[in-house]
């Protein structure tokens, strides 16, 4: 015998996500439930509460392993679209950066151990090599981040103009240079050395200031200027 599937809004209403939601909290939803909310419709044979469980078991059960997937593989699953698909991942990088900006509240950079944090937050679910820099005011307080440019899995290449461009739009007086390694490797390579001496010198023509570089892997990370690199 086939079993019956019953769809969201033919459930008891304190069963129901959104309503469970309401009158709980989100506190009191579970990860799928969550999710469902987000995938918002299920198919004819499935309910978005189902299809929220498939994206859960094809993260492993794990919202960190979810993180890294791509929104075509959220596609992979029957049932999920690619508007269903944009939605979870939106939902997960706005989770991403409210945790990195926990690491740096007060957004004022003191030392390279609270950037670092705060850049592992950003750059974990890379897993390829992902160039970024922190623009800066005067106070030291980040202006913006953004990424330069993303490569395969063994490096990248940042263009030193694209940087200064950008510095200058957003009135940086000093960037931060920053990269992932996702082989978890944190010595910096010869080509990483080069570059950040190329830009260091461009950035000196307009008084703007390279702080610090930092490689930053789920083992750690390793500052430039703590080593006397700069």
């Amino acid at each position: 015998m086939q079993e019956q599937n019953y769809p969201i809004k033919s459930w008891a209403k304190d069963d129901r996500p959104r309503e469970k939601l309401l009158s709980k909290g989100p506190s009191s939803l579970s990860n799928s439930e969550l999710l469902a909310i987000l995938i918002q419709n299920g198919t004819r044979q499935r309910s978005a509460l189902d299809l929220a469980q498939d994206v859960l078991r094809l993260g492993k059960d794990n919202l960190v392993e979810m993180g890294k997937l791509t929104i075509r593989e959220f596609m992979k699953i029957k049932g999920i679209g690619e508007a269903k698909a944009i939605s979870i991942a939106a939902a997960l990088e706005l989770g991403r950066r409210r945790q990195a900006s926990f690491s740096l509240v007060k957004e004022i950079v003191t030392g390279s151990g609270d950037v670092a944090v705060y850049l592992q937050n950003l750059l974990k679910d890379y897993n390829h090599e992902v160039f970024a820099v922190l623009f800066l005011n005067r106070a030291n307080k980040i202006n913006q981040f953004e990424i330069i440019s993303q490569g395969g899995i063994t490096g990248t290449v940042a263009d030193p103009r694209v940087i200064l461009k950008k510095a200058l739009e957003e009135d940086a007086v000093s960037i931060i240079l920053c990269h992932n390694h996702p082989s978890g490797n944190l010595k910096p390579s010869r080509a990483d050395q080069e570059l950040t001496q190329k830009i260091k010198e461009a950035a000196r023509y307009f008084d703007i200031r390279v702080l610090d570089h930092i490689i930053v892997s789920d083992e750690g990370y390793f500052s430039f200027a703590d080593d006397g690199m700069l």
